[in-house]
């Protein structure tokens, strides 16, 4: 079975957005046979990447950073949107952090590194804005020797 996990920016411009699906979709289509798909839920890239992969047939492993992570959802819909891939995933995995913190983000977005063959960053290629950002698990990845796919377009600022 093919492991793909994400990373992701929270925030994606709305100019970005059909750009960033359709290179999910390239990536989640493009291949052959079982796939599992690892992704934190998070607003943003990580629960867009959850719902392709769902449509493709994949099966959704949820990697949970801390205890109190569902309190955590500002967006308007996030939390349902959270809840509802939560419901549909295969498999769950939590680590083992009481509270949201940069650190058990970091743990999380390893544990993805680590575990997935090929790992998607939908990522501007800035610095990240805290420890455990997209930038800081891509630069983790890649020191793994994992391949990673950036999504984003030349010249589009995040929020």
């Amino acid at each position: 079975m093919k492991r793909i996990g994400v990373t992701g920016h929270r925030s994606i411009p709305d100019e970005l957005l059909g750009h960033v699906e359709e290179g999910l979709r390239a990536v989640l289509g493009g291949h052959e046979g079982p796939l599992e798909a690892l992704s934190s839920l998070a607003e943003g890239a990580d629960q867009l990447f959850a719902a392709i992969a769902l449509e493709y047939g994949a099966d959704l492993t949820v990697v949970i950073p801390s205890g109190d992570y569902e309190e955590g959802f500002e967006e308007t819909g996030a939390l349902d949107r959270y809840l509802g891939l939560k419901r549909r995933a295969a498999q769950e995995i939590r680590m083992d952090f009481a509270r949201s913190t940069d650190e058990a983000y970091y743990a999380a977005g390893t544990y993805i590194a680590d575990s997935c063959d090929r790992l998607v960053a939908v990522w501007d290629g800035l610095p990240a804005r805290g420890h455990g950002g997209t930038a800081e698990i891509v630069a983790y990845a890649r020191a793994l020797g994992k391949p990673v796919t950036v999504i984003w377009r030349e010249g589009v600022a995040r929020d």
